[in-house]
């Protein structure tokens, strides 16, 4: 261990206060003042407006449909991500980096964006069912608006996710092991069966708590199928409650959030406990998995791999495109009713769109910028020194993006209904509120790659300037921000592409002059305007493609595992 001067040892300890500062104004004290008013309304303690909120019978049919779709999108994501994560991981397929990256694809898209292109497909409103006359009746309703439905889209938005880390638990398989069981006669099947899945439990097992997590945090989907079919879940609920009632049913929401925590945190909690159940442990590492030769069935499984990418991503992007080119509801999709004015319109003559463009993308820039910089001194400190206190830092930097959207929002609301003491500044009702959350939601998709590089950068460099007596801000600047900013640039444009389109978050954010781009696309699909919410979320997934393309032309220069969607 190399000692350190007095010196240096002040400009860790300012380094640290500076973490645990933006660590506890970001983490901490949103979910304090969310618990202050769930149990201290009114300025004493009381359990009123907990006993008030459990006693509804609509929060309670609520949190049963939450718990639903919640379990329901879990098992499927994990299914369809864990065969997937098998065939490609496993496997000799071919074009294995483009079958990853439409795969991964749907996760990088905006839940809302993902419901509204599927409702494309299916309808009476589906150019692609009008163009080949298949078509149901004006008035039948789409059979998207459904539990079902949702579970489907959960399903379609999610499984990319439990794909990404199962994938890397199988790669971290010991070969010796699945060679001794092939070397015995054990056939691929009863090898996946009695070797692989067990050890990929842990992967797995922590796929599902995430999945879950998401899914019952989610309000895109929800909001887009269920509130037409009047099916309503804790996100969905909130919101309707909170723009009908305003400010003075915050404490009523904010039992709802904490209810959404608390479902969240039981799904943890979970995953905790059946982990601990066994111990997978593995001693040592090995080589790669060898591929298994798929043989005679290589081109089926390849042909059912590229049906599904077809499905799940081709499919829905055609019914999206060939909406935001329609003239109005229902028209048939011919070469004379074709039309770009709904490009035309919200780029250049809807005020909202327009500025919803130029809010989201500042406010996608800052979050992006934020992340960057802070994450880098964050990384350094839960990378390379290692206690306690350190494990601590790190749940609490996930906490705001581990716990369901809408229960930051709603602590946002809390801190800051009122000016904040002492500056005066009154940030509800503005953009600035949005960005606060936004900073204190997506800080974690900046630490987790910028994390990563420092696993993998041999520290030898920065111990020997340290040697030589430069002091931590020196080596900051000069040694480890050069080698880790790949990593954080790649973190940051994580956070851009994932901020740029967000709604779970800014649906109850925004007001007046402070609209984003999901914002505009719920408020369009919800006026009936659908063809204007499909040409903005048609630009957004070109965008949103584009960067991901962008984004591999630097792949190389990046550390293993930063970019999702790089095989």
């Amino acid at each position: 261990m190399i000692s350190r001067s007095d010196k240096d040892r002040g400009q860790f300890l300012a380094l640290i206060t500076f973490i645990g500062l933006i660590v506890f104004v970001l983490s901490f004290l949103p979910l304090l003042r969310l618990l202050q008013e769930t149990v201290f309304s009114g300025g004493t303690f009381s359990l009123d407006s907990i006993r008030n909120g459990l006693s509804d019978q609509t929060v309670w049919r609520a949190t049963r449909n939450t718990i639903v779709v919640g379990l329901g999108g879990t098992v499927a994501s994990v299914i369809l991500g864990v065969v997937v994560a098998l065939i490609v991981t496993l496997t000799d397929v071919r074009m294995r980096q483009w079958l990853v990256l439409c795969f991964v694809t749907p996760l990088m898209i905006a839940p809302q964006v993902t419901a509204l292109a599927w409702l494309q497909v299916f309808g009476p409103s589906s150019p692609i069912l009008h163009f080949i006359g298949m078509a149901p009746p004006l008035g039948t309703p789409n059979p998207l608006y459904s539990p079902e439905g949702i579970v489907l889209l959960l399903a379609i938005q999610y499984s990319p996710l439990v794909f990404l880390i199962v994938r890397a638990g199988l790669r971290q398989l010991p070969r010796e092991l699945v060679e001794a069981a092939q070397s015995s006669g054990a056939g691929p099947f009863r090898i996946i069966a009695t070797i692989i899945l067990p050890l990929a439990t842990p992967a797995i097992v922590a796929a599902a708590a995430l999945t879950f997590v998401s899914c019952v945090g989610n309000f895109g989907i929800p909001a887009f199928l269920g509130i037409p079919a009047n099916y309503l879940v804790l996100p969905t609920l909130i919101f309707q409650r909170l723009a009908g009632g305003g400010p003075a049913v915050l404490s009523e929401v904010a039992v709802l959030s904490m209810l959404i925590a608390v479902i969240a945190m039981i799904g943890i909690f979970l995953q905790d406990y059946f982990s601990s159940r066994r111990d997978y442990r593995i001693s040592g590492t090995s080589a790669a998995l060898a591929p298994y030769a798929l043989g005679r069935w290589r081109i089926p499984v390849e042909a059912a791999m590229w049906l599904l990418m077809m499905v799940i991503l081709v499919l829905p992007l055609t019914g999206l495109i060939l909406t935001s080119l329609v003239r109005g509801y229902g028209v048939t999709l011919t070469a004379d009713s074709v039309t770009l004015d709904n490009y035309r319109f919200v780029i250049m003559e809807h005020i909202a769109a327009r500025r919803a463009f130029a809010n989201s993308f500042m406010l996608s820039l800052a979050a992006a910028i934020f992340a960057m910089f802070v994450a880098i001194p964050i990384g350094y400190v839960i990378a390379w020194h290692k206690g306690r206190w350190t494990k601590v830092l790190n749940i609490v930097v996930e906490m705001p993006y581990a716990l369901p959207g809408v229960v930051l929002s709603i602590a946002a609301i809390l801190m800051f209904l009122k000016p904040i003491p002492i500056l005066g500044i009154q940030l509800y009702n503005t953009v600035w509120i949005i960005l606060f959350a936004y900073l204190a939601r997506f800080l974690v998709l900046g630490v987790r790659p910028v994390v990563n590089g420092y696993l993998q950068i041999d520290r030898a460099l920065e111990e020997a300037a340290q040697i030589g007596g430069a002091r931590l801000l020196t080596r900051m600047r000069t040694i480890i921000f050069p080698m880790i900013a790949p990593a954080a640039m790649a973190g940051g444009l994580l956070i851009f592409m994932t901020a740029l389109s967000e709604l779970t978050v800014s649906a109850l954010l925004w007001s007046s002059g402070a609209e984003t781009l999901g914002v505009i696309i719920f408020s369009f699909e919800q006026g009936g305007d659908t063809k204007y919410a499909a040409a903005i979320s048609a630009l957004l997934v070109a965008f949103t493609f584009a960067l991901m393309l962008f984004a591999n032309l630097f792949a190389k220069k990046l550390p293993s595992g930063v970019l999702p969607w790089r095989d």
